[in-house]
């Protein structure tokens, strides 16, 4: 016999296998892209000075990472709108934090861009939208493929009267 009781048992069991959880992890390295993009995007503006009769072009492909790597969590998760939702928000939270650090150092990037309370409201409701037309999606899909058929009453004049 061992010495260990049930509730041992049961957290040794899960120190020795972890349990994946792959919405965490997506959003930690969504989160890390998308903080790489912006300070590189923001360096790329205002420190180097060679690249501003280049804006368009810099803006753009700053612009398109950025989006590229919004939609990692997107479509990842594209059949799980929870943990699209709470992937794509860890890496917003994340990024929105890097936006606020950023704000220190990059005078009036506020007042020129938003503030980081609009930042993190327009990225929940991106996202947001995101996963209930996912959801959304996955019940017309369901509902196509399932027939809805109406539940038949039974035939008793008893029923009528209750």
């Amino acid at each position: 016999m061992t010495d260990r009781s049930p509730i041992d048992r049961i957290i040794g069991a899960r120190a020795q296998k972890p349990l994946p959880r792959p919405a965490l992890w997506t959003g930690l390295y969504t989160g890390t892209l998308l903080v790489m993009v912006m300070f590189g995007a923001l360096v790329a503006a205002n420190r180097l000075p060679w690249l501003d009769n280049r804006a368009l072009e810099r803006n753009a492909a700053s612009y398109g990472l950025f989006v590229i790597f919004m939609l990692i969590p997107v479509v990842r998760f594209l059949n799980r709108p929870i943990q699209m939702f709470t992937s794509a928000m860890i890496a917003w939270v994340m990024f929105v934090i890097a936006y606020d650090i950023a704000g220190m150092f990059f005078r009036n990037l506020f007042q020129i861009l938003r503030t980081p309370f609009q930042a993190f409201i327009e990225g929940a409701v991106v996202y947001g939208v995101f996963a209930v037309g996912s959801w959304v999606g996955a019940m017309v899909l369901h509902a196509r493929h399932h027939a809805i058929t109406p539940r038949r009453r039974h035939d008793d004049p008893a029923a009528h009267h209750r």
